[in-house]
């Protein structure tokens, strides 16, 4: 799979996701993609000051970048 393809499929992943973060008054960025495998975000908003993004990073937006990107190896918050 193609850089572009990735990143797209990562894209879409943080479009399902978004609504549900902008819900509670936050929101997450695309930061880069590094090899392919590992993305790195940044989360918004009030999700900067949630005690629970460090969960929300993994159960919510790893699976669900996972399941739209399986060659991803890991998400990242860049705070």
């Amino acid at each position: 799979m193609t850089s572009q393809t990735i990143k797209q499929n990562v894209e879409k992943a943080l479009d399902e996701i978004r609504p549900f973060l902008q819900a509670d008054g936050g929101d997450i960025t695309l930061l880069d993609i590094v090899d392919d495998k590992h993305v790195k975000v940044r989360l918004e908003g009030a999700c900067t000051a949630c005690s629970v993004n460090q969960m929300t990073l993994s159960a919510g937006v790893e699976t669900t970048i996972k399941k739209y990107a399986p060659e991803i190896e890991s998400v990242v918050n860049v705070g």
